[in-house]
């Protein structure tokens, strides 16, 4: 399969391939099914990954045809229609095909990857800090409250989890007994991804997301881990300024696309 150009530095594409499939099942949410070669979510939770069209496959019908189904099933959950746009997204030409229908592109990302996990050393916190796993529903909880996320979102967020074909690992990182910082890790096979890094506000520019990645990452080395990667807002400055210097780079992009105002 001919993939669309892969910005950034060059990565091997099969690891760049094994990243995508394993960010998939990392998002996989329990509402989900199959439309000609396009995989459906539609989650009502915050990430739109787990909420979105993921057109991983060509398949038979045209687009607008599939669309116009995708539609149907977006309606009835009461859900925009987001398509999400890869390197990987078939068929070739489908972002152009996007944008002439009129869906409106936002949100870019990243997709960060660190190719080995040889260098990581694990933080020495000092005697105020604390870095403890936590179980996923009180994860999901924490991590909310900090967002200032909806109780409906916090609920598909810990359904989404309970739910993974792949487990998922949650820590917080508390400073004189308080959560300032949180973030867990999905574990696949030799692959680690990164998720729901989050410092408190009050907090942030102290290290502590550095010093929590660290932590999260030298744990999942343990574990048999030896790449890692990580997905970012393209205009996340100060997380992306972390990743980089954990040793992260550019694999490769995605964004989405939709009609819906609202969505974007």
């Amino acid at each position: 399969m001919k993939m669309n150009p892969v910005t950034t530095r060059s990565f091997d594409t099969g690891l760049l391939a094994r990243v995508e499939d394993a960010g998939l099942n990392a998002s996989a949410p329990p509402q989900q099914r199959w439309v000609d070669g396009w995989l459906l979510r539609f989650s009502p939770g915050k990430a739109k990954r787990a909420r979105c069209i993921n057109p991983v496959a060509t398949g038979r019908r045209p687009v607008p045809d599939k669309l116009a189904a995708c539609q149907a099933v977006f309606d009835a959950a009461g859900l925009p229609l987001i398509v999400r746009i890869t390197p990987f997204a078939q068929p070739a030409g489908l972002d152009t095909q996007l944008e002439s229908l009129g869906l409106c592109r936002f949100d870019d990302t990243r997709v960060m990857v660190l190719e080995a996990l040889d260098d990581i050393v694990p933080p020495s916190l000092p005697d105020t800090m604390e870095l403890q796993q936590v179980g996923l529903e009180a994860f999901c909880q924490r991590i909310g409250a900090l967002r200032g996320s909806p109780l409906a979102q916090r609920q598909a967020h810990a359904q989404r989890l309970a739910q993974s074909p792949v487990p998922f690992s949650a820590f917080e990182l508390k400073v004189d007994g308080e959560v300032l910082a949180c973030g867990q890790f999905a574990l696949e096979d030799d692959l680690v991804g990164v998720y729901d890094v989050f410092t408190a506000e009050p907090a942030r520019g102290r290290g502590l997301a550095s010093m929590l990645c660290a932590g999260l990452l030298a744990r999942a080395r343990e574990l048999g881990a030896r790449h890692a990667y990580l997905q970012v807002d393209r205009d996340n400055r100060p997380a992306r300024t972390v990743y980089h210097r954990l040793g992260f780079a550019d694999g490769y992009a995605y964004h989405y696309r939709t009609r819906d105002p609202d969505a974007a």
